[in-house]
């Protein structure tokens, strides 16, 4: 994964030591060598993520994260602070500036490049939704506007297996009017996570009655109702080596025992406010591009949509220089499916077939109704080797299963056939890029149905 990281520190060899360490990670490199060039830097370059020193002359550390806080424009870069400071109120008045993490001198490489790598991660779900609210010509709401400012009592899950530790923690919670549920065991936390559909965070040791804690973190991240839940990890110093895999899993956050109950809370108030800013920002955008910008059929995203997300994604190419992928498919010989069992039935296949492409695809990818039995799944950082293998996937699960007709007993077998073209041209239009996709199906079906073709640019 690579990403834009801003540097802040006024020392010049701070700045060159962790533009060395970055660069070699390939991560592109910003810096700034004061508080108020990083304010403008972060504004005017937009970077991904802000490693900021604390301890600098004029501004410090704590000013700049506040500022940048409150600045519409850079709010939801994610920031770490770096200091040599390693009093505990220190890491608390830090979080509640607005940092997202804090990380003491000497810094250690594991910790840094895991949380690096997490949070840039997170960012850009965010700046997905974002970038669908603006493709839709909707006014992008920040954070405040969804209420993000203040977190009142929210639902907190607590797994650790120490009796009496988790009752500390819980008391910590209850008493900052959290309302929490204990558990020692990580198939009941699992299974209570998936029915409690209003969670709001989970707070997991790493390991639990000889369990280990981060198996329910890879759990909860593969599961689609729980894929956004904020993770706030429990461990020991000396589980630093696995914090870097509880990250890769997708934990959100951690703390590491003692616990200092106010950081505790600081960290619990920001993932709170954090997973109810997302949860807004999906409702608002679904409710108001559920009409206007997806087919009523399907819930696929309608074709006016997607050429102006396509086109967003295009220009992008010129600043990541990351590859846009498209795969245009249609069902084979569909026809036959109205004819035969009728025009109820042939929307349920298509309702069943948008359902099971959304499934084998991520998050960030796109699908779209094209016009009648055609679909177009937009792909953005994906090269033509990626984007064979998913379109592959979504093939493959498409012709094993059958699908079954609603309140019948009818099961059809439907295939699919696939066209992919791929660009790394930030002045390709979509028409051209949907056209070589177009060419790739016609090769797809000419030579046989299902079957994917890949038509190289």
């Amino acid at each position: 994964m690579t990403a834009r990281i801003l540097i802040v520190d006024d020392t010049p060899v701070n700045l060159r030591l962790f533009e060395a360490k970055l660069t070699a990670e390939y991560f592109e490199v910003l810096t700034a060598g004061d508080g108020p060039s990083g304010l403008d830097a972060a504004d005017r370059e937009q970077p991904d993520l802000i490693l900021l020193d604390v301890m600098m002359p004029g501004m410090d550390g704590f000013e700049v994260c506040r500022r940048l806080r409150a600045n519409p424009r850079t709010r939801h870069i994610p920031v770490v602070m770096v200091t040599a400071l390693t009093d505990v109120a220190d890491r608390v008045r830090g979080l509640e500036a607005g940092a997202d993490d804090f990380l003491s001198k000497p810094v250690n490489d594991i910790a840094l490049f895991a949380r690096v790598r997490s949070l840039v991660r997170l960012k850009t779900l965010v700046d997905e939704l974002r970038d669908r609210q603006a493709a839709a010509g909707l006014e992008v709401i920040d954070e405040a506007a969804l209420g993000g400012g203040e977190v009142g009592h929210g639902r907190v899950l607590l797994v650790d297996g120490h009796q009496r530790h988790r009752e500390r923690l819980a008391g910590y919670l209850r008493g900052a009017g959290h309302e929490v549920t204990e558990l020692a065991d990580l198939r009941a936390a699992l299974e209570h996570c998936q029915s409690d559909n209003q969670l709001d965070l989970v707070v997991v040791s790493i390991e639990v009655d000889g369990q280990d804690g981060l198996r329910l973190c890879g759990q909860l991240r593969s599961n689609d109702a729980t894929r956004y839940l904020p993770i706030l990890l429990v461990l020991e110093d000396m589980d630093l080596p696995r914090l870097a895999k509880g990250l890769d899993l997708g934990v959100t956050d951690y703390l590491f025992k003692p616990i200092d109950q106010n950081e505790l809370l600081a960290r619990v108030r920001t993932q709170i406010r954090r997973r109810r800013y997302h949860e807004g920002l999906r409702l608002l955008l679904d409710r108001s591009m559920s009409m206007a910008y997806t087919d009523p059929l399907t819930g696929a995203y309608n074709r006016s949509y997607m050429e102006t997300y396509m086109r967003r994604k295009l220009r992008e190419i010129a600043e990541t220089g990351k590859p846009l992928a498209v795969m245009l498919f249609d069902l084979d010989r569909f026809k036959e499916v109205n004819d035969t069992h009728g025009h109820a039935a042939g929307d349920d296949v298509l309702q069943t077939v948008c359902r099971r492409v959304t499934e084998n695809v991520r998050d960030v990818d796109l699908l779209a109704r094209y016009g009648g039995e055609e679909f177009v799944v937009v792909m953005p950082d994906t090269n033509a080797a990626q984007a064979r293998l998913v379109a592959e996937r979504v093939r493959r699960r498409l012709a094993d299963l059958p699908i079954r007709v609603k309140d019948t007993s009818t099961e059809l077998t439907v295939t699919l056939s696939a066209g992919v073209a791929v660009t790394e041209d930030p002045a390709e239009s979509p028409a051209s890029l949907l056209q070589r996709a177009d060419a790739a199906l016609y090769e797809a079906k000419r030579n046989g149905r299902n079957r994917v073709a890949l038509l190289e640019g």
